[in-house]
């Protein structure tokens, strides 16, 4: 098996963080992070998001993200509780 690619790498810290906090990182957060370039980290954001990878969706005309599944950036109708603690909202 190969060594994670640049994409994988950034995905999976989206999606650490989003369950972790309810929140989805800034690209300069996942840039520090995977200690990249910030540019990189931007550039791989939209990368994941035309990649057709299902509900991985920028905000309109933006660097951020509005939705990663299975969460929502955005409050949503869908609330997601865990152990008693809201944080998250479901696409």
């Amino acid at each position: 098996m190969g060594s994670p690619s640049l994409l994988d790498k950034v995905y999976h810290a989206i999606l650490m963080r989003m369950m972790k906090s309810g929140q989805a990182p800034h690209f300069t957060e996942v840039a520090g992070e995977l200690n990249i370039p910030v540019e990189a980290a931007r550039k791989a954001f939209h990368d994941l998001e035309s990649a057709g990878i299902p509900g991985i969706w920028l905000f309109p005309d933006t660097d951020y993200i509005s939705s990663f599944a299975p969460f929502s950036n955005l409050p949503t109708q869908y609330r997601i509780t865990v152990d008693g603690e809201q944080k998250w909202f479901g696409q």
